[in-house]
C-alpha cells in the first residue's frame, strides 16, 4: 500500500465515524500520531504499513488499513451474509469493521450448518483471484455421513461426469479420501451451491456434518477456535495459491 490520504477520510473509511465525527475526535485530542495529538483532521498521511503502530484513536492502535484479509473459524449456526436474519459472520468481528469502506466481504460462502475455514477481505482483486475457476484453488472438506459409503463414490466424484440435480453442466473432477465407513475428505475446485452436500446426495447419501479445513495451501490453524479470527500475513495469502 502506498500514497497519501486525508486523515479524516481514512478514519471515516475505517468506520470511526462520519468526517464530522472524526474531526470532533481530533478536536478533543483523541487522535495521536507518534504519541503527539493530531491538530489538523485534514492533514495528509502516508499509507505506510507501520501506520497502525504509530496512529492511535482513543489510546488504541489504528484498525488495519484497507487491503485487510482475515481467516475466520466459522462456527455452526452463523450465516455468510450482510442482511439475513439471525447471527451473521460479521457479528463475530469488531462492530466498527461493519462500517469499513471498502467493505469486508466473505470469499465465497459456507452455509449456516457448515463450519471451518472462511476468508474475508476488502480487497476485491484478491477475492476474485481466489474464487476464479481459472486459478483452481482447492477447498478441502471433511464430511460426516448419515449412511456408510458404498465404495464407488471416489470414482464417481473423480469422473468429471457427475451432474447435480437441476444443473446442465457436469462437475469438474473432485478428489475423495475415505476416512472411515461414514466419513470422507472431499477436495473440490469449484464453488457451486451446497456442492459437497449435493455430491453425496447424488451418490445416495446425506451429509450430517461438514467442515472446511483448508483453502489452497492455507490450513485452518488448530489453535484458532470456533468464532475466532486473525489477520492474514503475506505468507498466508501466498499459501492459498501455493
Amino acid at each position: 500500500m502506498s500514497g497519501t490520504i486525508r486523515l479524516d477520510r481514512l478514519l471515516a473509511n475505517l468506520g470511526y465515524g462520519s468526517r464530522s465525527e472524526v474531526q470532533h475526535l481530533v478536536r478533543i485530542r483523541a487522535v495521536t500520531l507518534g504519541g503527539v495529538p493530531v491538530e489538523d483532521a485534514g492533514m495528509r498521511i502516508a499509507l505506510a504499513a507501520d501506520l497502525p503502530s504509530r496512529l492511535s484513536v482513543d489510546e488504541k492502535p489504528l484498525d488495519p488499513l484497507p487491503g485487510l484479509a482475515l481467516m475466520l473459524h466459522k462456527p455452526l449456526g452463523v450465516t455468510c451474509s450482510h442482511k439475513e436474519v439471525g447471527r451473521l459472520v460479521y457479528d463475530l468481528l469488531p462492530p466498527r469493521w461493519r462500517r469499513r469502506d471498502p467493505a469486508l466481504s466473505t470469499v465465497g460462502r459456507l452455509d449456516k450448518e457448515t463450519s471451518g475455514l472462511l476468508l474475508l477481505t476488502d480487497d476485491g482483486a484478491l477475492l476474485h483471484r481466489i474464487i476464479s475457476p481459472k486459478h483452481h484453488v482447492a477447498k478441502h472438506y471433511t464430511a460426516t455421513l448419515a449412511r456408510p459409503l458404498r465404495g464407488d463414490e471416489a470414482a464417481l466424484f473423480a469422473s468429471g461426469t457427475l451432474m447435480l440435480e437441476g444443473e446442465t453442466k457436469p462437475l469438474a473432477p473432485a478428489v475423495m479420501e475415505v476416512l472411515s465407513p461414514t466419513s470422507a475428505r472431499v477436495i473440490v475446485t469449484e464453488g457451486r451451491y451446497h456442492q459437497v452436500r449435493r455430491m453425496f446426495a447424488a451418490a445416495g447419501n446425506h451429509v450430517d456434518a461438514l467442515h472446511r479445513e483448508r483453502i489452497g495451501g492455507l490450513l485452518l490453524p488448530a489453535d484458532l477456535g470456533a468464532g475466532e479470527y486473525r489477520q492474514l500475513k503475506p505468507a498466508d495469502v501466498a499459501a492459498i495459491f501455493a
